[in-house]
């Protein structure tokens, strides 16, 4: 079966999990620098995995997305609303590019700008908030470029490699968000 795009970008587009991904998701859990930088500590088992993923499919509070390219379909990475809280109307975000061939040539910031405006434009979100860690000072720079805004720390939140890290809290508000990008689209036209 050919993906079938969920949200499409110009280099990359986000898809749903089918079950043929599940070993390949279950191997990007186990990428030692993707793991340092999502601060994963656990080991999982396929079957784990495998139930994660059947529970995501059925849990309308989250929306997990695999990364794939464009020119061939190569799957590079997953993102994530999680927690998504209509009443208040926020969530979390969270995302992972698993091989460090695909970091740094743009494929983050698209995710993260078309799961932003899937975010804000479709679910009618108010506020979407990320935690990274002080050390992954490449996301936050991206972060920061895409909008979000530094709330807070939360001092000695992991353990990793025989230290305490910090843990920042970065958010984005919908009007940060149709400023920035909306006003954006309309210079391009």
């Amino acid at each position: 079966m050919h993906p079938v795009p969920f949200l499409r970008g110009e280099k990359i587009y986000l898809r749903t999990i089918y079950q043929e991904d599940i070993a390949k998701y279950f191997e990007m859990l186990f990428q030692a620098e993707t793991r340092k930088l999502t601060g994963t500590q656990k080991s999982f088992t396929l079957r784990q995995v495998e139930q994660y993923i059947e529970e995501k499919s059925t849990d309308s509070s989250s929306i997990l997305l695999l990364i794939a390219l464009n020119e061939n379909d190569v799957v590079i990475g997953d993102i994530q609303l999680l927690e998504i809280d209509n009443i208040n109307r926020n969530c979390y975000i969270r995302i992972a590019i698993d091989n460090q061939s695909y970091q740094g040539r743009g494929y983050g910031s698209e995710a993260m700008k078309l799961m932003l405006e899937y975010a804000f434009g479709i679910l009618n979100l108010h506020r979407v908030e990320l935690n990274v860690f002080a050390y992954n000072e490449r996301a936050i720079h991206v972060y920061e470029r895409l909008g979000f805004q530094r709330e807070g720390i939360q001092r000695d939140a992991l353990y990793y490699d025989h230290a305490y890290h910090d843990s920042i809290i970065m958010s984005i508000l919908e009007e940060e968000y149709r400023d920035r990008y909306i006003r954006e689209q309309h210079v391009q036209k």
